[in-house]
């Protein structure tokens, strides 16, 4: 059940590949493999946004990422799932959030990794500061609709 916080860039292959190899997933155990990446936008709320910090709670934020993947397992029927999750400064681009899920089935490995990402978005203990075009800093208030 990896949950990793990461306050640099990262690169997600690289990442997925040696998570892979750290679970002891062995090739031909699972049928289906379900990655989701999300990236820094360069505008929000119909503005620029040129930079961000995102904070969190450390020790507290784990345990909440922890709970969402051992809810996944209990409601899906999944092999392993994964959340590596950027804080610190990020530019637009960036890789700010990995998640993927194993599974026999790719119903399950979808349904799964759609919910880890929903729960993370609206339960997790993150705060994020953008910077915008103009140098004014702003803390974002609530999430943007999946």
């Amino acid at each position: 059940m990896p949950v990793i916080i990461v306050n640099q860039t990262f690169e997600p292959w690289s990442e997925l590949q040696q998570q892979t190899q750290a679970l002891s997933l062995r090739p031909g155990s699972y049928g289906a493999s379900n990655i989701f990446l999300g990236t820094m936008r360069d505008f929000n709320e119909g503005d620029d946004v040129q930079a961000m910090t995102l904070e969190h709670y450390p020790g507290m934020t784990e345990k909440h990422l922890e709970a969402i993947i051992e809810e996944a397992k209990s409601q899906f029927d999944i092999d392993e799932a994964l959340i590596i999750h950027r804080v610190g400064p990020i530019q637009p681009a960036e890789t700010i959030v990995l998640t993927a899920v194993w599974s026999a089935h790719r119903k399950a490995a979808f349904d799964a990794n759609r919910f880890l990402m929903e729960e993370l978005k609206h339960r997790a203990p993150f705060w994020k500061q953008e910077t915008l075009q103009n140098g004014s800093t702003r803390w974002v208030e609530k999430n943007t609709p999946g």
